[in-house]
């Protein structure tokens, strides 16, 4: 047993450093675990969008996870971006085999800057190999309406009911439907877990620098989990951190586009 819990992403690169891999690793580490990682996918990224995007292949995939696996008592996994369908089955399998436990899959399909992160097929694919090894699957309004084939939600009730839905179809996966992206003068984010329900509200900070922030939620929320939260502690303490990260980001002032958010707040001086 490690002296400090240890949590790995699995995810996709982000060469600007606001999201992916290069978030998940800040976000952990600034919620007090140890950070690994296993590289999906490469992107050409910055705050002004995504230029390319390059697949690690499949069985390099698989060695990576084999390496942190065998070495690493790994207490909560967080999953990003997967863009193929032969990924997916690869992360599937090795989650399985390593009987991987908390596991966060954030259903990463569109940048924020609106470049889709994920091949059609493959949506499929993730609902059938990936969300049932999960203990949280935690899409965005966005996400959410794409899983359920549904408008994107625009009420209290259609969030929840998307929520259900996708919980109900997935063997009663634990679902966190994030709100971050409604035009409203809060951020509401709706949880079902295990038959229970949560709503999780916060006020909504004036900036544009929110690149990131689904990446930011989800790796502190498989960090807290790490701590050994159960579930909903660990979306309000990671909804909370967010917050305070949020708040801060324009300190940062960081590339030409919309910039990322201030992972280490609650460490780094204000006067930057």
């Amino acid at each position: 047993m490690s002296s400090i819990p240890i949590a790995l992403t699995i995810a996709g690169s982000d060469s600007g450093g606001g999201a992916g891999i290069q978030a998940d690793l800040k976000s952990m580490s600034a919620n007090r675990v140890y950070a690994a990682s296993v590289i999906t996918a490469l992107t050409a990224q910055n705050t002004l969008g995504v230029d390319a995007i390059h697949d690690v292949p499949t069985d390099f995939i698989r060695a990576q996870m084999d390496a942190v696996f065998s070495d690493l008592d790994v207490d909560a996994v967080k999953v990003g971006m997967l863009s193929q369908s032969a990924i997916i089955d690869v992360v599937a399998d090795g989650l399985s085999r390593w009987k991987a436990k908390n596991i966060v899959v954030d259903p990463v399909m569109v940048a924020a800057s609106g470049d889709p992160l994920i091949a059609d097929e493959a949506v499929e694919t993730l609902k059938q190999e990936l969300f049932p090894l999960a203990t949280l699957v935690t899409p965005n309004l966005h996400e959410a309406a794409r899983l359920t084939e549904m408008p994107v939600a625009a009420t209290d009730d259609e969030v929840r009911n998307q929520a259900l839905l996708i919980s109900r179809e997935n063997q009663g996966v634990g679902v966190l439907v994030k709100g971050g992206h409604a035009e409203a003068d809060t951020s509401r984010d709706f949880l079902v877990w295990e038959g229970s329900e949560f709503w999780f509200q916060t006020d909504r900070i004036d900036t544009s620098n929110t690149h990131g922030t689904g990446c930011s939620l989800s790796s502190a929320i498989a960090a807290n989990l790490a701590l050994g939260m159960s579930p909903p502690e660990a979306v309000d303490a990671a909804k909370q951190w967010l917050t305070r990260a949020i708040s801060a980001a324009d300190t940062l002032n960081i590339g030409k586009g919309h910039g990322p958010v201030h992972h280490f707040i609650d460490f780094w001086k204000e006067d930057l």
